[in-house]
C-alpha cells in the first residue's frame, strides 16, 4: 500500500536535543529549509538536567531546560521550521525518503537527520523519580561536580559504572558502588582500577531498596540479595549507571545498528548505510554522550546532508 504523502521537504530533522537543534542551525544557514520534529521529549535529556556547568560559553553555568530553550530560539531565528510531533515509522525503500509523524501523516524528504538521542535506564523506584535532579542523576560526569567532598552512591556493574565510580572517587569523599551480582561486567582493567581505589567501597550482591530523603538525597537503603540483610548508607548523591537505550527502534530493519541499538555511522562522518540518512548525537554515540559532542555531531550531519543534496542536484 502506498503511503499518502502530505508534504515534501529538503531536510527533515528528527529529534530536538543539542544535536538536532545544531543540525537545524547549520541546515538553515545552508538554506536547506529544514523541518524539525521535536519528538517525545522536546529538548532531549538536558531538559531533565538541572545545572549545566561544562558547556562552553556559559561562564556562570545554566539550567538544562533554559539552555535547550536558547538552542531552540537560535534554530528558529535562523529559519528552521520547528514542530511538535513524533516520528513513528519510516520507509527508506524509495526516494524521496519517507517518515511518518504521529502515526498519521507521511512526509517525504530528500535527506533525513536522525537526532533521536538515548534514554537513561532507570531502576523504576518512585523515590528515584521524585528525587531526580535533587541528588539522583544518570550522569556522574555531568553532575558529580556538585557533590565534591561528599559521599555518593552509584549503581551498575559495566564499564560505564566503573568509569563513573572512578570519576566520582576523585571528587567525592567516599563512593559506594552497588553491584547486583558477586562480580562486575566491566573489563578486567576497569575492575582492577575500581578495586584498587581507596575510597570506593563495592557492595556485592546488593540491590537498591529505596533512596531516602525528603527534598534531596540523604541516604540509600540497600538489600543483600543473598542474605536479605538491609542497610542504610548516608549519601548526598545517587547515580544510576545501568546503561542507556538509544531511541532507534523505528529505524530497525533500515539502518545498521550495533547489538544494543546504537546507529552505526561511517567513521569520521554522520553517514549511515542508507544514502541521504545521517545520524548525530546520543543515538549514535555511546562513548562520550555529552551535550557539546552531540552539538558537534549535529553540525557534521547538517554539513554532510548539504554536501549530499548538492552532489545529487537536489539543492
Amino acid at each position: 500500500m502506498e503511503n499518502t504523502i502530505s508534504e515534501k521537504v529538503s531536510c527533515l530533522i528528527i529529534g530536538s536535543g543539542p544535536a538536532g537543534y545544531t543540525a537545524a542551525i547549520y541546515a538553515s544557514r545552508a538554506n536547506l529549509k529544514p523541518v524539525l520534529y521535536q519528538g517525545i521529549q522536546p529538548g532531549g535529556q538536558l531538559t531533565i538536567t538541572t545545572e549545566v556547568e561544562n558547556y562552553p560559553g556559559y561562564a556562570e553555568g545554566i539550567q538544562g531546560p533554559e539552555m535547550m530553550a536558547d538552542f531552540e530560539k537560535q534554530a528558529a531565528r535562523m529559519g528552521a521550521d520547528i514542530r511538535f510531533g513524533i516520528a513513528t515509522k519510516v520507509d527508506f525503500s524509495k526516494r524521496p525518503l519517507q517518515v511518518q509523524i504521529d502515526e498519521e501523516k507521511w512526509i517525504a524528504a530528500d535527506s533525513v537527520i536522525i537526532s533521536t538521542g538515548a534514554s537513561a535506564k532507570w531502576l523504576g523506584l518512585p523515590s528515584e523519580e521524585r528525587l531526580n535532579g535533587f541528588g539522583v542523576s544518570a550522569c556522574a560526569v555531568c553532575d558529580g561536580f556538585f557533590f565534591r567532598g561528599k559521599d555518593a552512591a552509584i549503581i551498575g556493574a559495566g564499564d560505564t559504572a566503573a568509569e563513573e565510580a572512578l570519576y566520582l572517587s576523585k571528587i567525592c569523599t567516599t563512593v559506594h558502588m552497588i553491584v547486583r551480582k558477586g562480580e562486575m561486567r566491566a573489563s578486567k582493567v576497569m575492575q582492577d582500577r575500581v578495586l584498587n581505589a581507596k575510597n570506593i567501597i563495592v557492595h556485592w550482591n546488593s540491590e537498591t531498596d529505596e533512596i531516602l530523603g525528603d527534598k534531596k538525597v540523604e541516604a540509600v537503603r540497600i538489600v543483600n540479595n543473598k542474605t536479605g540483610e538491609k542497610k542504610e548508607i548516608p549519601v548526598s548523591a545517587f547515580f544510576v549507571a545501568i546503561g542507556h537505550k538509544p531511541n532507534s527502534d523505528i529505524f530497525n530493519g533500515w539502518i545498521d545498528m550495533d547489538e544494543t541499538g546504537y546507529i552505526k555511522t561511517i567513521p569520521g562522518t554522520s553517514k549511515t548505510n542508507v544514502e541521504g540518512v545521517f545520524a548525530s548525537g546520543d543515538v549514535q554515540d555511546k562513548i562520550y554522550r555529552q551535550a557539546v559532542t552531540a552539538a558537534g555531531s549535529g553540525c557534521m550531519a547538517a554539513l554532510d546532508a548539504e554536501r549530499y543534496l548538492s552532489e545529487k542536484g537536489l539543492h
